[in-house]
């Protein structure tokens, strides 16, 4: 019965965002990828906003269901049947009434299933796609019959470019180096190692008394540099989202110094390699909005090069929907974060074989722990950590690695504020 409802649901609320589309004619930017699409389309929204009308996908909305939610402007109604009429009534509404409507919509558009983005792409005819990153083992590959079998699935969405429109990929990820050679539209290339249209070079941690504060590094084009500062995140993933954000702000006549000023005051949506004050003067790296092998090797990289403090702890959950590239890739990590980090802290079945792989690499095992969920993991940790240590955790969404944060961050008073799923739907899961 609820997946009768479901699909009525999203019938009802596509044929009204598809309405609301052809009545409103907005620009539509679209973004993909298997790392950093939320992060990139809050960049890229924040660089437009005073300078068009725009409006962005809310949270993580980028599902058959977001998708709609996102372009009607209305909230994710969960489980409440009345909150579902009352948006289909208001989608109605919204969709005869455009209003003052946006110029410029950025939409996060994701797959977790072969032709969920065949779905999206058959309706939605973007402007411009922004291609973030499509690694080897991408999350989701569980449900697909090989990696690049949802990296074909996401191309389905620059194949409903419009004839007139413009591709801005990642031009450091080979995969997306091929698709941007296939498209016949014009193509943007950003990037932190390779040269392209905008690269970021020169990523810095900020320092205050000792302590990260955020990172700084320059995006260069056409001969000119501009400065970029990210105050309370670090990670190199950060540098893309700003190239990114920059590149499409070309694309609206904003010059590359009035876009970094622009970005001067962006800050990450939360559990994105943000930094957040722990207990016992610690710091937290919380990266707990979701997790992949790409993703994490990012994080522990990260917390490799971070200087001046006591310890580095990795508190590391499983990644799920790997499917048959789980063991590997779990193991993968953990070969890794021996090499940078001081103790290891694993949460999750398919987290043992990270913890097994970093004791074969030469980790002492007085200095790994395993947990099977994050709520005894966060109580424990308390206790485990020692004044001057930096901690970074990280773990799939249903891993709920955020509870552990709570747990040891040093003001959980703002645990609503700071951290992922803190609304009362998912804190009664």
């Amino acid at each position: 019965m609820k997946s009768i409802f479901k699909s009525l649901i999203v019938t009802i609320l596509t044929a009204e965002a598809r309405l609301l589309l052809r009545r409103a004619k907005p620009k539509i930017i679209a973004v993909t990828g298997s790392v950093g699409k939320t992060s990139t389309k809050d960049a890229i929204y924040h660089v437009l906003k005073n300078k068009v009308r725009a409006r962005k996908s809310e949270k993580s909305y980028n599902s058959e269901i977001g998708v709609p939610l996102s372009i009607l402007g209305l909230d994710n109604a969960w489980q409440n049947p009345l909150h579902w009429f009352k948006n289909i009534i208001d989608g109605l509404l919204h969709a005869l009434f455009p209003g003052n409507y946006p110029e410029v919509l950025v939409l996060e558009m994701g797959v977790d299933r072969p032709g969920d983005m065949k779905k999206l792409a058959s309706w939605v005819k973007p402007d411009f796609v922004v291609l973030t990153r499509l690694p080897e083992v991408p999350v989701h590959v569980e449900y697909f019959s090989s990696p690049e079998a949802v990296i074909a699935e996401k191309k389905a969405l620059v194949d409903a470019l419009k004839d007139n429109g413009i591709l801005i990929y990642n031009h450091d990820d080979e995969a997306i180096l091929q698709v941007a050679e296939d498209t016949r539209q014009r193509s943007i290339g950003y990037s932190r190692y390779s040269e392209s249209n905008f690269m970021a070079k020169g990523d810095e941690v900020i320092y205050q008394e000792g302590s990260p504060k955020g990172m700084s590094f320059s995006i260069n084009s056409n001969g000119e540099s501009a400065k970029c500062t990210l105050l309370g995140a670090i990670g190199v993933g950060h540098t893309y989202n700003f190239a990114a954000a920059v590149a499409v702000a070309s694309c609206f006549d904003i010059s590359l110094n009035e876009a970094a000023t622009m970005l001067q005051n962006f800050i990450p949506p939360p559990g994105r390699m943000r930094l957040i004050d722990g207990i016992k003067n610690t710091i937290i790296i919380d990266d707990t909005y979701n997790s992949s092998p790409v993703a994490v090797e990012r994080s522990l990289s990260t917390l490799k090069e971070i200087k001046g403090f006591n310890r580095k702890v990795a508190v590391l959950g499983d990644m799920l929907e790997l499917g048959r590239f789980s063991v590997g890739e779990h193991e993968r990590v953990g070969v890794q974060a021996k090499e940078c980090a001081d103790l290891l802290i694993t949460i999750g079945v398919r987290s043992r074989s990270t913890a097994e792989a970093a004791l074969e690499a030469g980790m002492n095992e007085k200095n790994i722990l395993q947990y099977e969920e994050s709520t005894k993991a966060g109580s424990e940790l308390q206790n485990l950590l020692q004044p001057g240590d930096i901690v970074l955790i990280k773990g799939s969404q249903s891993m709920r690695m955020e509870k552990i944060v709570e747990e040891i961050m040093q003001n959980p008073e703002e645990a609503e504020e700071l951290l992922v799923r803190q609304s009362r739907a998912w804190k009664d899961i």
